[in-house]
Parts: structure tokens; sequence; C-alpha cells
């Protein structure tokens, strides 16, 4: 009799055991997609300034693990637009065109994983999704500013950000950003900000020299512009 008991319990012990793990591994978030992946706004034939306050709803998709499955979590990541000059994103996902420059630019959606959707702990893993937003650039006549584009793109193992006086320009690596918010003849400067870790490398296309920061140039006519971050 003694022994059915031992074994009862041995049974009970085992299954608390298998829903202690079972519990421990459920609805992990492993990947987060962003719909729609790419937008784009305006066309060659729109000047840039027009197309200040265009906006689309972008949702996170999130998939789970134990059991497989996906949710809407829109309002439960971090949103970040890589160039706010060009785009900025709200806390729920509304992506707007700032009508100041074109390109396009990286948008993320972002989630700390500390804990499974049941409270469990985890690893804290950090789970990032992406979505492409473009900007056509105006090349067109007529109606509207045809300003020169100044172009920046950025090169290098670093990463850091890149600023303009007067403003017009205000840009993360790695992706290239455009602006046409200068007119022509402008006197410009870029100023280049190394993240922590990164340090400033070089540039090129100024009319200054490519060792020294900040880059001075005059915008006559379209430009190109690349900074190098280490």
């Amino acid at each position: 009799m003694k022994g059915k008991w031992l074994a009862l319990v041995g049974l009970v012990v085992a299954g608390s055991v298998l829903l202690s793990l079972s519990c421990g591994r459920d609805q992990q978030l492993v990947s987060i997609a962003i719909q729609p992946p790419v937008e784009t706004f305006g066309t060659s034939t729109t000047p840039v300034i027009d197309n200040l306050g265009s906006h689309v709803q972008l949702r996170a998709l999130g998939t789970y693990i134990h059991p497989p499955v996906t949710k809407d979590i829109t309002n439960q990541v971090t949103w970040f637009s890589n160039t706010t000059q060009m785009f900025t994103v709200s806390s729920t996902g509304l992506l707007t065109a700032t009508g100041l420059a074109c390109g396009g630019t990286l948008v993320s959606a972002t989630s700390n994983t500390n804990t499974s959707a049941g409270g469990i702990s985890s690893s804290g893993a950090i789970v990032t999704g992406y979505m492409t937003a473009n900007v056509v650039c105006f090349t067109g006549t007529g109606g509207g500013s045809g300003n020169p584009a100044l172009t920046l793109t950025f090169l290098g193992n670093g990463t850091g950000t890149v600023t303009s006086s007067p403003l017009g320009l205000s840009c993360a690596g790695p992706s290239p950003c455009v602006t046409q918010s200068f007119t022509s003849g402008t006197p410009v400067t870029l100023t280049a900000t190394p993240a922590t870790g990164s340090s400033f490398g070089s540039w090129t296309g100024c009319d200054s020299s490519g060792s020294t920061n900040p880059c001075t140039l005059a915008l006559v006519g379209n430009r190109n512009v690349t900074v190098t971050f280490n």
C-alpha cells in the first residue's frame, strides 16, 4: 500500500515538473514583420514639400512560438524612424512625411522580450522588424521648388549621424538620405557625430578637406557627399 502511495506521489511530482516546463516556454516572441514592408510617397514631378502630412498606418505583426501564432503588436513595440528629417513615426505606428527631404529610410519596430507573453522570465532578447519608407525626389519643372538635391551616403564599419547648418538635413546611417530644402547657392555645413564605439573617418564631395569635420560646401546644383564612420 505504501508503495502505491509513493508511486502516486511520484506521478504528481513528475506532472508538476512537466507542467512547469511547458508553461516556462509559452508564447515567446521570435520575429516582427511590419506591414506594409515598403511605402513610397510622391512623384518626380511633385515638389517634395507637397508630400507634407502624407501618412500611412503601419502594423507590427509578432510571430510567437509555444504554440506558434501571429499577433498584432502594433501598440506594444517601440517605433523609430532612421531619418526624422524625412519621416516621423508615432508611438502607435503612424508614419508621416515631413515634406523636407526625399530618398529612402528604414523604420523599425522593436520589442525587448524580457518575459514571455505569459509573464515567464526569458533571456531578454531584443527583436526588431524593419520596413522601407521612400519619398521620390522632385526632378520635374513647373510648380513648386526645384531646389538642388543634396545626397548623403554612409560608408565604413561604424555608425553615426549627420546634421546640417542651416537646418535642412538630419540623417543617421546606414541608409542614404536626400534633401531639397536648400535653395541654389546656399553655403551648407555638415557635422558628423559618431555613435558610441565609432569614430569619424572622412568626407568626400565637400569643398573643405575630406579629413576635417565639419564638411562645408556651396550648394550650386546637385551634390553627392559621402561620410565614413569607423
